[in-house]
Protein backbone atom coordinates (compact mmCIF):
# COMPACT_ATOMS: atom_id res chain seq x y z
CA UNK A 1 0.00 0.00 0.00
CA UNK A 2 1.48 3.63 -1.16
CA UNK A 3 1.42 6.29 0.70
CA UNK A 4 1.34 9.80 -0.89
CA UNK A 5 2.22 12.43 2.03
CA UNK A 6 1.93 15.85 1.63
CA UNK A 7 4.48 18.38 1.92
CA UNK A 8 3.47 22.08 0.53
CA UNK A 9 1.12 25.28 0.84
CA UNK A 10 -1.75 24.11 -0.74
CA UNK A 11 -4.58 21.32 -0.24
CA UNK A 12 -4.50 18.62 -3.35
CA UNK A 13 -7.74 19.15 -5.89
CA UNK A 14 -9.74 16.26 -6.52
CA UNK A 15 -8.22 16.14 -10.21
CA UNK A 16 -4.68 16.04 -7.70
CA UNK A 17 -6.17 13.16 -6.04
CA UNK A 18 -7.59 11.01 -8.72
CA UNK A 19 -3.77 11.81 -10.66
CA UNK A 20 -1.78 10.21 -7.54
CA UNK A 21 -4.40 7.52 -7.51
CA UNK A 22 -4.19 6.53 -11.04
CA UNK A 23 -0.30 7.76 -12.50
CA UNK A 24 1.26 7.12 -8.79
CA UNK A 25 -0.33 3.71 -7.83
CA UNK A 26 -1.23 5.70 -4.40
CA UNK A 27 -4.04 4.13 -1.53
CA UNK A 28 -3.26 6.74 1.06
CA UNK A 29 -2.52 10.69 1.52
CA UNK A 30 -1.48 11.77 4.49
CA UNK A 31 -1.40 15.40 5.31
CA UNK A 32 1.03 16.83 7.48
CA UNK A 33 0.48 17.40 11.16
CA UNK A 34 -0.41 21.18 11.79
CA UNK A 35 2.58 21.92 13.78
CA UNK A 36 4.60 20.42 10.29
CA UNK A 37 1.92 22.26 7.79
CA UNK A 38 2.79 25.81 10.43
CA UNK A 39 6.42 25.03 10.23
CA UNK A 40 6.45 24.45 6.43
CA UNK A 41 4.41 27.44 5.40
CA UNK A 42 6.32 29.72 7.58
CA UNK A 43 9.88 28.81 7.03
CA UNK A 44 11.77 32.58 7.94
CA UNK A 45 13.75 34.09 5.24
CA UNK A 46 16.49 35.53 7.85
CA UNK A 47 18.02 31.78 9.15
CA UNK A 48 21.30 30.89 7.15
CA UNK A 49 20.69 27.36 7.69
CA UNK A 50 17.45 25.92 7.90
CA UNK A 51 18.89 22.41 8.36
CA UNK A 52 18.05 22.09 12.12
CA UNK A 53 14.86 24.15 11.22
CA UNK A 54 13.22 21.38 9.55
CA UNK A 55 13.75 18.60 11.70
CA UNK A 56 10.15 18.44 13.26
CA UNK A 57 9.52 17.79 9.33
CA UNK A 58 12.24 15.15 9.07
CA UNK A 59 11.37 13.40 12.51
CA UNK A 60 7.20 13.29 11.22
CA UNK A 61 8.43 11.34 7.84
CA UNK A 62 10.62 9.34 9.74
CA UNK A 63 8.08 8.31 12.08
CA UNK A 64 5.60 7.71 9.48
CA UNK A 65 6.75 6.80 5.99
CA UNK A 66 8.28 3.92 4.05
CA UNK A 67 10.38 3.00 1.33
CA UNK A 68 8.78 3.38 -1.90
CA UNK A 69 6.24 5.90 -0.35
CA UNK A 70 5.97 9.09 -2.22
CA UNK A 71 6.38 12.68 -1.09
CA UNK A 72 5.07 15.63 -3.04
CA UNK A 73 7.28 18.20 -1.50
CA UNK A 74 6.98 22.49 -2.93
CA UNK A 75 7.78 25.17 -1.02
CA UNK A 76 10.58 27.21 -0.61
CA UNK A 77 13.23 26.42 -2.62
CA UNK A 78 16.27 26.03 0.12
CA UNK A 79 14.08 23.55 1.88
CA UNK A 80 12.43 21.66 -1.06
CA UNK A 81 15.94 20.52 -1.80
CA UNK A 82 16.96 19.73 1.78
CA UNK A 83 13.67 17.32 1.56
CA UNK A 84 14.21 15.81 -1.80
CA UNK A 85 17.62 15.04 -0.97
CA UNK A 86 16.42 13.70 2.38
CA UNK A 87 13.53 11.66 0.50
CA UNK A 88 15.68 10.04 -1.42
CA UNK A 89 18.34 8.82 1.12
CA UNK A 90 15.48 7.43 2.89
CA UNK A 91 14.66 5.74 -0.25
CA UNK A 92 11.26 7.93 -0.64
CA UNK A 93 10.14 8.46 -3.98
CA UNK A 94 10.11 13.02 -3.91
CA UNK A 95 7.64 14.19 -6.86
CA UNK A 96 6.25 17.57 -7.35
CA UNK A 97 2.67 18.38 -9.61
CA UNK A 98 3.75 20.08 -13.11
CA UNK A 99 0.88 23.02 -13.76
CA UNK A 100 -0.44 24.39 -16.99
CA UNK A 101 -0.41 28.01 -16.38
CA UNK A 102 -2.60 30.90 -17.99
CA UNK A 103 -2.68 34.49 -17.44
CA UNK A 104 -6.00 37.11 -18.20
CA UNK A 105 -4.78 40.72 -18.31
CA UNK A 106 -7.72 43.26 -18.15
CA UNK A 107 -7.46 47.05 -18.44
CA UNK A 108 -9.67 48.66 -16.03
CA UNK A 109 -11.11 52.19 -16.94
CA UNK A 110 -8.69 53.87 -13.83
CA UNK A 111 -5.75 53.06 -16.11
CA UNK A 112 -4.52 50.37 -13.72
CA UNK A 113 -4.60 46.36 -14.95
CA UNK A 114 -6.56 43.03 -13.42
CA UNK A 115 -4.26 40.29 -13.86
CA UNK A 116 -5.98 37.33 -13.39
CA UNK A 117 -3.55 33.85 -13.15
CA UNK A 118 -5.19 30.20 -13.68
CA UNK A 119 -3.47 27.59 -12.61
CA UNK A 120 -4.38 23.29 -13.42
CA UNK A 121 -2.52 20.53 -12.74
CA UNK A 122 -1.03 18.13 -15.50
CA UNK A 123 0.99 15.50 -13.82
CA UNK A 124 3.17 14.65 -11.04
CA UNK A 125 7.21 14.63 -12.16
CA UNK A 126 9.64 12.96 -10.22
CA UNK A 127 12.61 14.72 -9.15
CA UNK A 128 15.85 14.43 -10.82
CA UNK A 129 13.99 12.22 -13.49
Amino acid sequence: MTTLFLLFNHSLTDFQKADAQNSLNVENIENPPEDVRNLWSKIPADIENIFYFLSPVRQWLDENAKERDILLVQGDFGATYLMVDFALKSKLTPVYSTTARSVIEKELENGHVNIEHHFCHVRYRRYGK
